[in-house]
């Protein structure tokens, strides 16, 4: 066992006291991934199942990025500051899909707008910078 699964048992010994068992935690220790043990010993300790997550990397041009800081800000004002800017990603893209018409005769609707668009200049996509999107 290392040590980060370590770490976590110990929150439970801690949270158990003299009644902690040890045989089947070390088991679940050993036999989990490391994420999926930490996600076992926070749904023990707080009683709630955690959803599983990942961290996701966009690539995006420096032109870009002030647009999505401020969709992102402005959906964490509209729905409270508490909320992770992944929820805010999320509840744009879900906007998004709310608007978009997917009719079959009406292609242009999922057609790029041209009034941004356009090939890069591989000076551009030097300059291009790596966004994480989940913190």
């Amino acid at each position: 066992m290392g040590w980060t699964k370590a770490r976590e048992l110990v929150k439970v010994v801690r949270s158990n006291g003299r009644e902690f068992d040890c045989a089947p935690w070390v088991h679940k220790a050993i036999d989990l991934p490391r994420e999926e043990f930490k996600r076992e010993v926070e749904n023990h300790l707080t009683g709630q199942d955690t959803e599983p997550w990942e961290i996701v990397y966009f690539k995006v041009y420096k032109s870009q990025l002030p647009v999505i800081e401020q969709a992102v800000e402005t959906a964490a004002l509209m729905l409270g500051s508490d909320k992770s800017r992944g929820y805010c990603l999320e509840m744009i893209c879900a906007d998004f899909l709310a608007g978009a018409t997917l009719e079959t005769g009406n292609q242009d609707a999922l057609q790029p707008s041209t009034r941004s668009a356009g090939p890069r200049s591989s000076d551009a996509a030097e300059e291009a910078i790596t966004c994480k999107a989940f913190r």
